[in-house]
């Protein structure tokens, strides 16, 4: 069983940024990014297409160059952080989930990582066109299928893009998924899961992994629910 970090640790640090994803690595498997093209190509970590919500800029972030964006504020004094950044501080011990936003921009992300490959790394995205493309131009990378809404038949979607794993939002996780996926071949790994009764619950489904916006609570709740599923548990 696997936690990833939600945008590194966003319940311990501003999201999608280097402080966030060193509270993540303290505690988790691995610590996911989302990614994103600035104006000039740069894939950054930034999770919506605009700047409002996470800094003090405003506008699409296609909008701005990576010097532009380099003087903004992404919370506490953090500044938004360049894939290259990321892939620097990500060490052996700690996994990376890479999450593609935008489709088009697989064949730049992957140029970038394969520059300075994480041990273990999963490309995931919301569209299966993505998730085809990434697993096309890395294939010792896993690649996974995220959802959140009915998509007929998950599991084929996935198997159809050549997906190793499915990441499905965590009410829409049930045994009978978990066991489609097992036999297909594919992990179930939930998002997202940050209380205890959460965790507990898709730990009985059967999931692979999961991922929290805070992997340090995250760990507890898990070492608890393992430990009281195991005989004799208390």
């Amino acid at each position: 069983m696997f936690i990833i970090g939600h945008r590194g640790a966003r319940a311990l640090g501003p999201e999608n940024t280097l402080r966030a994803l060193r509270r993540g690595m303290a505690c988790a498997d691995l610590v996911e990014v989302d990614l994103r093209l600035t104006r000039d190509g740069i894939p950054v970590a930034i999770h919506d297409a605009t700047l409002d919500r996470t800094t003090d800029g405003t506008g699409p972030v296609k909008g701005y160059t990576l010097e532009d964006l380099a003087g903004l504020d992404a919370g506490e004094g953090e500044t938004i952080p360049t894939l290259r950044e990321v892939l620097a501080l990500v060490h052996s011990d700690t996994g990376l989930v890479v999450e593609l936003k935008e489709p088009g921009t697989e064949a730049v992300i992957v140029s970038v990582i394969m520059d300075k490959m994480p041990e273990r790394l999963f490309l995931v995205s919301f569209h299966p066109a993505s998730v085809a493309a990434a697993k096309n131009l890395l294939p010792g990378a896993k690649a996974g299928l995220i959802y959140s809404e009915e998509t007929g038949d998950p599991v084929a979607l996935a198997r159809s893009v050549q997906a190793d794993l499915i990441l499905p939002r965590w009410d829409r996780v049930s045994r009978e998924l978990v066991e489609e996926a097992h036999a297909a071949g594919l992990l179930v790994v939930p998002w997202l899961l940050n209380t205890e009764d959460d965790v507990r619950e898709e730990l009985r489904l059967g999931i692979d992994g999961f991922s929290s916006d805070d992997p340090c609570a995250a760990r507890r709740y898990l070492d608890v629910a393992v430990r009281q599923a195991s005989p004799g548990g208390a």
